[in-house]
């Protein structure tokens, strides 16, 4: 099978995100290779002649979506499938629907609140409304990923976050708001969906902040997870919650699921939780196409069930195929 796995065309001196993100791609290269595929990879354009060029070199199968976004900005990234979709081509992970709606983050909140799925309170300027002076709040991108502008001042109180959030968008630009800071418990959930449609959820990560600097925030922010730290020292991903609390369990998933649902996802995407106090999981955000890197938690995730990296790979190009067909026999039914 002639494969083309298709990035985010970095350009110069790219931040060191974007470096992973070409890492990321050559890993996923190299274990279609070993999967017995013609793999070939190449930069995504966003010209329509440019890409039909690409495409036309390539003669791919199958095009394995790599795109995080387009000169910098991950807000962009739903260009790519909408554009792959339009070409009739088939492309794992994420449609544009789906990516471009979880992209905005309190309108993915949004959508989970009426929908029943449980998510940490937010607020939005200009208005701010609910904003409380003493509750704790952590001042986030509404479409940006990848931690960017997330530093120790991020987290502060609720009198002091509407300076955050202009701080913020002077800085990096876009629109900043405030979610409810819940410091508890972390996780990370990996979900794809099955050749059948329906979606799998991964066993639970939870993240145990064990070697966390006390004088830190426990937040994965940005210095921390690309520059000055190394996390995976610091940090534990621990997938006991379904010995330990099967209660707990069985809360993520079901909440995890119903988000699958409630997006119609197919492909790939891991759901994030911060768990309450008294014991809540709160959906915070949901991230489609997460990183699938070797050392990620995707496929730390897929290890736990037997899955090595190139079958995990290959799981990821055999749903889309299936998610594909399942489309022709839609439209051929009605």
């Amino acid at each position: 099978m002639r494969i083309l796995v298709l990035h985010s065309d970095i350009g110069e001196n790219p931040p060191p995100e974007e470096i992973d993100t070409i890492t990321s791609s050559n890993a996923v290269a190299g274990a279609l290779r070993n999967n017995g595929h013609t793999v070939s990879l190449a930069a995504f354009s966003p010209d329509p002649d440019r890409l039909q060029a690409i495409l036309e070199a390539h003669k791919p199968d199958i095009v394995f979506n790599m795109v995080e976004g387009i000169d910098g900005l991950g807000a962009l990234a739903p260009v790519a499938p909408r554009m792959l979709d339009e070409a009739g081509i088939i492309f794992t992970g994420i449609d544009a629907v789906g990516m471009a709606v979880t992209t905005d983050k309190p309108l993915t909140k949004r959508r989970m609140r009426e929908a029943g799925i449980p998510t940490a309170d937010w607020c939005e300027g200009p208005e701010w409304k609910g904003l409380k002076d003493d509750k704790t709040y952590i001042v986030k991108s509404t479409l940006e990923d990848a931690s960017v502008g997330l530093d120790d001042g991020c987290v502060c109180l609720g009198k002091d976050v509407i300076a955050r959030a202009e701080l913020s968008a002077k800085r990096f630009g876009g629109k900043w708001f405030a979610e409810e800071f819940v410091d508890g418990r972390e996780y990370n959930i990996s979900m794809m969906d099955g050749l059948d449609g329906e979606p799998f959820v991964f066993p639970l990560a939870e993240m145990r902040f064990d070697g966390w600097p006390s004088d830190k925030p426990r937040i994965v922010g940005y210095d921390a997870k690309w520059v000055e730290l190394d996390v995976n020292d610091l940090m534990v991903r621990d997938f006991t919650t379904e010995q330990k609390d099967p209660v707990l369990a069985a809360k993520i998933r079901k909440a995890c699921i119903g988000t699958w649902k409630l997006f119609g996802f197919t492909g790939y995407v891991r759901v994030d939780f911060r768990v309450t106090p008294q014991g809540e999981p709160m959906v915070l955000e949901v991230n489609t196409n997460p990183c699938i890197a070797p050392d990620a938690g995707f496929a730390a995730a897929g290890e736990q069930i037997g899955l090595s990296y190139d079958k995990l790979v290959q799981r990821v190009v055999d749903n889309a195929f299936a998610a594909a067909r399942r489309e022709q026999a839609k439209a051929a039914a009605a």
